[in-house]
């Protein structure tokens, strides 16, 4: 029978630092051509839109198959679900709540991009945005370098300043509110993007060399969370999938419009992490990392959320 796992569940069985692991072996293992990914499809109705996100991976130690569905309408978007399937048999294992799942998932991308791409050194951090998603990200962050000191920019005071004093409590590292997103990331040794902006708000001229930069926010053609010096000055630009970023990522689909940008001046994650790319050419390189959320990304996840749920008895079992 298959497994139900509710929102809290899921949180239970996927801390930061395991899903960043668990994702570096799906890349790996994607690498290897022992997975496949399928770019998130929207269909367009009356009153809003369906996604659906499909991905397998048949790694050693992640292997089955499946989908996550949900849907934006004026009022918010529906309830994410993912449906998890047995690569060997076809058979359908689980049937998890999938919010939660997908912001960790979110984050453990950037982390996992940030362990390979971002000096090792990196001690400073300043992350532009600070809603629901702007937690997993800095907590990932957090969790593949020694961060001693984080700066958090938003546009309404309040939020900011409440998000600080949350973060610092959670990860246990001074977090603090800045006044601009120029002062949030001048000097910064890692640069976090994560809002819905369709403007720029990462400039080019603020970085000074050496920086890693996580654009996270902005998966619709749309939006654009960094100007096209950032795209210019970057030594490398990595995507999590190429196909999906020529259709999401307004990053870098603006500035390819204007000839200023090719898709092969950018890379897969799969190709740092197998080790085809060197992730850090040298220390004082800019580096971009372009995250889109993609479908095996969910899969690893859950795959690894499943197995663990049944060592522990966690979850109900369906009448199917």
């Amino acid at each position: 029978m298959a497994l139900f796992l509710k929102e809290e569940e899921v949180i239970e069985l996927l801390p930061m630092a395991e899903c960043v692991d668990v994702l570096e072996r799906a890349f790996s293992y994607l690498a290897e051509g022992l997975g496949d990914n399928v770019p998130r499809s929207r269909i367009r109705l009356p009153g809003g839109f369906l996604h659906f996100m499909a991905a397998a991976s048949v790694g050693p130690d992640l292997s089955g198959f499946g989908y996550k569905a949900y849907s934006t309408f004026p009022g918010g978007a529906s309830k994410f679900l993912m449906m998890l399937y047995d690569a060997e048999s076809g058979a359908l294992i689980s049937v998890m709540e999938a919010s939660a799942l997908g912001q960790i998932r979110t984050g453990a991308a950037s982390g996992l991009a940030t362990r390979y791409m971002a000096r090792p050194d990196a001690s400073t951090v300043g992350v532009i945005g600070t809603g629901y998603q702007a937690r997993t990200q800095l907590e990932a962050v957090c969790a593949v370098r020694s961060i001693k000191h984080v700066r958090a920019y938003s546009r309404t005071l309040e939020r900011r300043e409440a998000f600080a004093t949350r973060m610092s409590h959670r990860l246990n590292t001074e977090v603090v509110p800045s006044a601009s997103a120029e002062e949030c990331v001048r000097g910064a040794d890692i640069a976090i993007t994560i809002t819905p902006s369709r403007e720029p708000v990462l400039k080019g001229e603020w970085l000074e060399g050496g920086e890693h930069v996580n654009a996270a926010g902005g998966n619709h053609w749309m939006r654009r969370e960094i100007d096209g010096e950032v795209v210019e000055r970057a030594d490398l630009i990595i995507v999590d999938d190429v196909e999906q970023a020529k259709i999401e990522c307004g990053d870098l689909i603006w500035p390819a419009e204007r000839g200023v940008f090719r898709w092969n001046m950018s890379h897969e994650l799969k190709e740092v992490v197998s080790g085809r790319i060197n992730g850090r050419p040298d220390n004082g390189c800019i580096t971009l990392f372009e995250s889109q959320g993609i479908a095996i990304e969910d899969v690893a996840a859950a795959l690894h959320v499943y197995h663990k749920a049944r060592e522990r008895g966690i979850g109900q079992e369906l009448p199917f």
